[in-house]
């Protein structure tokens, strides 16, 4: 059952314990599987892609079968309802408008005496986007990733997805990846398709940039070729934490939390609330929800270790417990969210309101749902358009401009034993002798 605790400090003890759940004496053991994984896929390409494919995922390819064809990707569309294919329509018209809004721009400044200054932003040339499988299919996701990338203007955008029985892949992930405009996919998961993509195969090209959540050995795998490659970020369980008052409705509170807690035995979600009658009805309507679940086991294992309600004083003692945890989501189920709003300082994607589940932001509210995890919020943000792209500074002098300068930049070259820079200057802006 759901626990109901009242300490302010059980309660930070607890959240400590809940934000730190992924850090493990077993990560060792399975950093050192990676590493073995990376460097072979790196040294062997489609050969150890292929071996590992077997391995791992019980699937045996050829190289050629790697790709997923044509003639596949347009047979997705007749396996998917036209409901399915408006919903994917929406969502994906949705988070292209939004994500339209955070391109960044380039600038330039002239200023006196000739002097630009500048900012240039550009494009990768090729993405690489992981898209998991396992326990469930994610359209959601592919349109999460590859529309930020689309938008940033990646000529090349590359997926890789774990195969399920027969060597298929989800006919709706297919679908959605073609609306997001996404043609290059290949049938393979795991940190091999990492290595794949960090470092390149015969078949699988090197990319700048790798997203997109996966499981243990994907984050691993993402966390150890970073430098070879750019990453958005090193994703964990989902987590969802809710501030409710006593104006909160425990049925929606109670499928908000369900909603985190079905994604994974991992997955964390927490309630802090002002009102004790609020926090009892919340336990029971858990409870209730859950009984005819149709992923009872595994969400009831969340809720077991990972599920937590906390009665507090006041909003601002429950806004402080969510700073401290900094939430992938955080929920703000109260009378007045705006003024709350005011008092929060980290969070992934911030919820205001009793009708706007969290929910509304997985799938087409348009703002990104790869969002930090595990307290990760304090300092990172969401995937957008920004992870696939990168600037340029721009700097441009005249000769006047640059002799005004010149004595500083020497005494801050001579003081750094620098010669050359200072020289670098000097040459040009002093006074030639005459011989």
């Amino acid at each position: 059952m759901l626990r109901i605790i009242t300490q302010v400090a059980e309660a930070k003890t607890e959240l400590r314990r809940i934000c730190d759940r992924t850090h493990d004496d077993q990560i060792v053991h399975k950093e050192a599987t990676v590493r073995e994984v990376l460097q072979a896929v790196k040294r062997q390409g489609d050969k150890a892609l292929l071996h590992y494919t077997a391995e791992f995922d019980g699937q045996s390819f050829t190289a050629e079968q790697l790709r997923v064809s044509g003639s596949e990707l347009d047979a997705a569309y007749q396996q998917v309802s036209k409901e399915l294919l408006d919903a994917i329509g929406l969502a994906r018209q949705q988070i292209e408008a939004f994500h339209r809004q955070r391109i960044p721009k380039s600038w330039v400044q002239f200023g006196e005496d000739e002097i630009v200054l500048g900012k240039r932003y550009t494009p990768v040339d090729k993405a690489g986007l992981y898209v998991p499988g396992g326990r469930a299919s994610y359209p959601s996701t592919v349109l999460m990733n590859a529309i930020p990338a689309k938008v940033a203007g990646v000529p090349r955008i590359v997926m890789v997805t774990p195969p399920g029985q027969g060597k298929t892949i989800n006919a709706a992930v297919l679908v959605a990846a073609q609306e997001a405009g996404v043609q290059e996919i290949y049938r393979v998961g795991g940190a091999q398709a990492i290595a794949a993509l960090a470092y390149g195969t015969e078949t699988i090209p090197k990319v700048d940039v790798i997203t997109g959540p996966g499981n243990i050995y994907v984050t691993l795998a993402k966390k150890l070729v970073y430098g070879a490659v750019g990453i958005d970020s090193l994703a964990g369980p989902s987590e969802v934490l809710v501030i409710a008052d006593g104006a909160a409705n425990p049925v929606y509170v109670a499928a908000d939390m369900l909603a985190q807690a079905e994604h994974d035995p991992m997955a964390a979600a927490i309630l802090l609330t002002t009102d004790a009658g609020l926090a009892k009805k919340v336990q029971l309507e858990v409870e209730r929800q859950l009984e005819n679940h149709p992923r009872r086991l595994l969400t009831e294992k969340a809720i077991a270790h990972y599920g937590l309600i906390v009665v507090v004083d006041s909003l601002n003692v429950a806004a402080e417990l969510s700073n401290e945890f900094a939430p992938e989501h955080l929920e703000l189920e109260v009378q007045e969210p705006w003024e709350i709003l005011e008092k929060i300082r980290h969070a992934g994607a911030i919820f205001l309101g009793n009708s706007t589940p969290e929910a509304v932001g997985d799938y087409l509210a348009g703002p990104n749902h790869t969002l930090p995890t595990s307290g990760a919020a304090r300092y990172a943000s969401a995937l957008g358009v920004e992870t696939f792209m990168k600037h340029s500074s721009l700097i441009q002098y005249s000769p006047t401009a640059l002799q005004k300068v010149s004595n500083a930049i020497q005494i801050l070259a001579q003081a750094e034993g620098l010669p050359s820079h200072a020289d670098s200057v000097r040459l040009r802006t002093e006074k030639p002798t005459d011989e």
